[in-house]
This record gives structure tokens, C-alpha cells and sequence, in this order.
């Protein structure tokens, strides 16, 4: 399966450049998979459309301010990092443009931090070690550091972004870029979710190379995805558990939800359909694209995808009924041609979709 099989053509302007007004108050297309029926409707809708007794898992990741800018002690040319990983007290992983000309031995002034380039952490990716001379920490990244909006938004971060880039249930700091689907989501529609009779579960996935950097190859099985660190309480695996064996519907929220149910489900060979979840920290490197088998998860809450893009293909491996998973493929890039003509906003701060 060719990576250019997944694209698809979106005008800018449809681009989403700031969330909506108001958080919650974005419209949302429901994907029938079986019956490849689609309907037109609005997020906070989501309490009269779901199924009773669904369970909704969340990512509860919270984004940390990780884009900082660096004046090169060499030339005083401003220079953009983004934190990814943190390595020990006093390094990072991060990624850069242009990152071939940030030899090791490179240094950075960062307002009261100094830095400097230790080596290439991964050579094919973009992505160096940084290491400063004071602990680098979320309360510093709170007074220095910017939101990490995606590239696809053409503007500087506001003050605005802080709250709207990231989920009223954010908790546990760690991700690089946000868990989208969950921005719309506010208190007062998770209270009514909670009154219709859906039940909530979150589990944490930090967001970082795994889930936003390109396909690179030509062929997508060659694609290889970056490891994920998530974790799963004992709360949260027994809801999933319970749900699952009630036969109840498990909507996970985000594809970084899928993917980690996906990656902590352990099938019973004995009893199609269920199983058990292992409980603690994980680290994840699934790929999953059409051709492959869900085990975990009935139903999809996501925004709309870059063109070409992992998160995509999962989508569309999602939507597919067929072994070869094309059906999936050509169904979604169909219900988005159809989203590009009703004038949907895509991608970070765009709409969102219900496939069930």
C-alpha cells in the first residue's frame, strides 16, 4: 500500500488557524461505517447520539509549553527547538529545522538557561540532544516556553492557546503536541455525557514523534513509528475490562487512545472478544493501518487528518470492512471530500468525527 494512496486535496482556508468561539461548539460528522451513511451534526450532540452504557477512554496527557527559542552564541540567529523527550535533569531530545547545522558543541542562550548541542539523537528524523546547565522543568517551561502549535497554524502562539490548546481534563504533563479530539470537550458536556449514561475511563499517552512526525517512505509497511510512553491504572483498566465484557461499546477519544488500547489489549484465545488489559507503564510503537484487526475499541471520536499521515491510515483501518482495508481507505477519503464540500475545518483546531 503506497503512501501517496492516502492523500487528498483540502483548500487553505480550511485550515483551522483558532479554535472556535467557544469550546464545544464545533460541528461533528457521524461515520456509519456499516452502512456507509453519514450524518451532519454538532459536538454537543454527542449525549443523544451515543449508546448507552458506552464507555468513552481519554487521554489525559497534559501538553507542556515546549517550543523554546535559542540565540545561537555563534551567529545570534534565533533558533526554534521542540522538546520532546526529557533524557535526565539537564537534557532533551528535541527536534529542529535544519537540524544538520546544529553540530555538537553548538551553543544557545535560552533568557537564564545556556544550551548546548551534545549529538544527534536520531539521525534520519531531525531530532538532537540538547543539554543546558540548569534542570530544564514544566515551572520553567511555564514562564519560558511557548505552546507547541503544529506547523499547519501560520501564526505565533497566544495567551488564548494556553487554555484552548489543551483538554479541561489534562493532567499528567508530558506530551509535545495535544491530544486533539479531547479540546472539545468541556466540564459541563462531560457532566451531561455522565447523565445520559456513558461512563468515562482515561488513560495517558504522551504525545511525540510517534504520532505527528511524516511518512517518509514510499511503501507504508516500511514506515517505522516512534516509541510512545503511556500508562493505565488499575481504575481504568478494570472499567475498560468490565465494559468489554458487558458487550458494551468502547469509544476511545482520540487516536492516541487507540493506540493505547490497541497496544495494551491482551486477547483471551479462549473466549473471542475478550480479554484483559496490562495495567502500568507501556511504551508503544504501533503502526496500525488498513489490514488491521481492532481488538479493543467499537467506535472512534477524531479530527480530521493531515493527508498522508499515520493518523489517517488509522482512521481509515478503522472505517474498513475488508481485509485489504482499501474499502476503508476510499470510504473515508470520500466522507472528507464530502466535509471539504459542506466547508468543514480540519486538523488541530478544526471539527471532529464520530466513527461507529
Amino acid at each position: 500500500m503506497k503512501t501517496n494512496d492516502f492523500s487528498f486535496e483540502l483548500p487553505e482556508n480550511l485550515i483551522a488557524q483558532y479554535p472556535s468561539a467557544e469550546r464545544g461548539q464545533s460541528r461533528l460528522l457521524v461515520i456509519d461505517r456499516k452502512t456507509r451513511r453519514i450524518e451532519h451534526r454538532m459536538v454537543r450532540d454527542l449525549p443523544s447520539i451515543l449508546e448507552r452504557g458506552t464507555l468513552m477512554v481519554f487521554n489525559n496527557s497534559r501538553v507542556r509549553r515546549a517550543r523554546i527559542y535559542g540565540i545561537s552564541a555563534g551567529t545570534g540567529a534565533k533558533v526554534e527547538f521542540l522538546l520532546l523527550k526529557k533524557l535526565d535533569a539537564h537534557s532533551w531530545q528535541v527536534l529542529s529545522k535544519r537540524s544538520k547545522r546544529r553540530k555538537p558543541g553548538t551553543r544557545y542562550t535560552f533568557d537564564d538557561v545556556n544550551g548546548e548541542v551534545i549529538s544527534g539523537a536520531d539521525g534520519g528524523e531531525g531530532t538532537l540532544i540538547l543539554r543546558f546547565d540548569r534542570p530544564i522543568d514544566d515551572a520553567w517551561l511555564d514562564l519560558h516556553g511557548h505552546v507547541p502549535l503544529p506547523p499547519y497554524i501560520k501564526r505565533q502562539d497566544t495567551d488564548e492557546d494556553a487554555d484552548r490548546y489543551q483538554t479541561v481534563y489534562a493532567r499528567e504533563h508530558g506530551s509535545a503536541a495535544a491530544p486533539t479530539a479531547g479540546l472539545h470537550f468541556t466540564k459541563e458536556l462531560l457532566l451531561e455525557l455522565e447523565r445520559a449514561g456513558m461512563e468515562t475511563a482515561f488513560v495517558t499517552l504522551h504525545v511525540g514523534l510517534g504520532t505527528f512526525l511524516p511518512v517518509r517512505t514510499e511503501n507504508i509497511e516500511e514506515h517505522t513509528m516512534h516509541g510512545e510512553a503511556y500508562d493505565i491504572d488499575d481504575e481504568a483498566a478494570a472499567r475498560i475490562e468490565k465494559a468489554r465484557a458487558e458487550g458494551r461499546k468502547i469509544l476511545a477519544v482520540g487516536t492516541t487512545s487507540v493506540r493505547t488500547l490497541e497496544s495494551a489489549w491482551m486477547e483471551d484465545p479462549s473466549l473471542p472478544g475478550r480479554g484483559s488489559l496490562r495495567r502500568g507503564q507501556g511504551n508503544t510503537s504501533i503502526f496500525i493501518y488498513p489490514g488491521y484487526t481492532f481488538k479493543a475499541v467499537d467506535a472512534l471520536f477524531t479530527n480530521f487528518h493531515t493527508p498522508e499521515s499515520t493518523l489517517l491510515m488509522l482512521v481509515s483501518a478503522f472505517a474498513s470492512t475488508n481485509t485489504d482495508g482499501f474499502g476503508g481507505r476510499d470510504f473515508i477519503l470520500e466522507t472528507y471530500k464530502e466535509a471539504v464540500k459542506e466547508g468543514y475545518r480540519f486538523f488541530s483546531y478544526g471539527d471532529a468525527c464520530l466513527i461507529r
